[in-house]
């Protein structure tokens, strides 16, 4: 067996192993090692470069709370067999239905950067989201193309102000298929993820800690929040990045 070949098919295992457990539960928790397995099978090169975009992020002048602790960048993509197709820039709405605290508006946010939008490490998240979405989505009700919205994260604690990368608490996005893969966390404690389920039970926890860490959601399914972040070491910088990858039917 090739090295390609073998990588493939343990590609293949460690996403079958994820869709069991997404199937059966509504979300699934990726660890980053098998997550980079995965990706370098689609494709993943030059991490640092990529996670090093996420020092150029904008802050969201959207936040209803008045809080200014959230940096980010956002694009939209249309997913196809073999494709990722950006879209011309254009605002994030939810209604608020679904975020109760910013929703009901158009968000105009900083696009993410031509060389990210097109960098191999969103490439391969890209085509993973794809296959996930497309295997877990019954045949009669796949679409022709997935809506794909990225958001680029960067949730900042201070001494005297936690960070919070749920303002909104617990929640749906109004999508169909949540991803949220670690970047980076520096000098941050806590950042709890709670899955509930559409009654309100608490049906699994977890933290992205390390790089490449991943949680995939079904959004149809199951609600999430993550608890806020507050610094280790109050004399630094202290930060939560995360990339968080929606998609929904054209």
């Amino acid at each position: 067996m090739s090295e390609q070949t073998f990588s493939a098919t343990l590609a293949g295992h460690i996403i079958q192993s994820m869709e069991v457990p997404l199937l059966q539960n509504g979300f699934a928790f990726l660890q980053a090692e098998a997550m980079q397995s995965v990706l370098e099978s689609y494709g993943l090169l030059g991490w640092d470069t990529f996670a090093a975009s996420w020092n150029e992020l904008g802050v969201d002048r959207y936040m209803a709370d008045g809080g200014r602790y959230r940096r980010r960048r956002y694009a939209t993509f249309s997913l196809t067999e073999g494709e990722s197709t950006r879209k011309p820039h254009q605002p994030h709405y939810q209604s608020r239905d679904y975020n109760t605290l910013n929703g009901g508006i158009e968000r105009w946010f900083k696009p993410v950067l031509p060389t990210i939008g097109e960098h191999p490490a969103l490439m391969a998240i890209l085509r993973l989201a794809y296959r996930v979405a497309t295997d877990m989505t019954p045949p009669e009700r796949r679409p022709n193309a997935w809506h794909t919205e990225i958001h680029q994260f960067r949730i900042e604690a201070r001494p005297d102000t936690e960070g919070c990368p749920t303002p909104e608490g617990l929640h749906r996005d109004g999508v169909d298929w949540v991803f949220v893969v670690m970047i980076r966390r520096e000098n941050v404690a806590r950042g709890e993820t709670s899955i509930h389920d559409l009654g309100h039970t608490q049906v699994g926890s977890f933290t992205l800690t390390n790089p490449m860490d991943t949680a995939v959601v079904n959004d149809n399914r199951v609600y999430h929040g993550v608890t806020p972040v507050h610094p280790v070491d109050p004399n630094k910088p202290a930060y939560r990045d995360v990339l968080v990858v929606t998609l929904r039917h054209e």
